[in-house]
């Protein structure tokens, strides 16, 4: 077995012991890594389908919905439509809702206000 091969296998492996300098330079390695990836490596530039909810207390608050889900130029009832279907409530009615774009100009989500 080659020198070579015999040090990848045992980083690969983490066989160092905690107190050498060769797992210090592993933990080092992976810190920088975490902390100095670029984001861009990992994000797609899409929405995740759902955003989330705030404040939904007493069936009331307001709501984040991705406009991949929704189509294109949604109108009120579509809009109502991905309420109901986020927050698997079947009475959910819309107040009112907001485009949210980014500094493009494109659409990224609909604030959506529901009681």
């Amino acid at each position: 077995m080659s020198p070579v091969f015999r040090v990848l296998k045992r980083i690969v492996l983490w066989s160092y012991a905690r107190s050498t300098w060769q797992y210090d330079v592993l933990c080092v390695l992976i810190l920088a890594f975490v902390f100095l990836t670029p984001k861009g490596w990992f994000d797609d530039g899409k929405p995740p389908a759902f955003l989330g909810h705030q404040n939904l207390t007493n069936g009331a608050g307001k709501l984040l919905l991705s406009p991949e889900n929704l189509g294109e130029n949604p109108d009120a009832q579509e809009i109502e439509r991905g309420a109901r279907v986020a927050t698997g409530r079947s009475g959910a009615r819309v107040k009112a809702w907001r485009e949210l774009r980014d500094a493009e100009g494109r659409v990224r989500a609909y604030e959506v206000d529901i009681e």
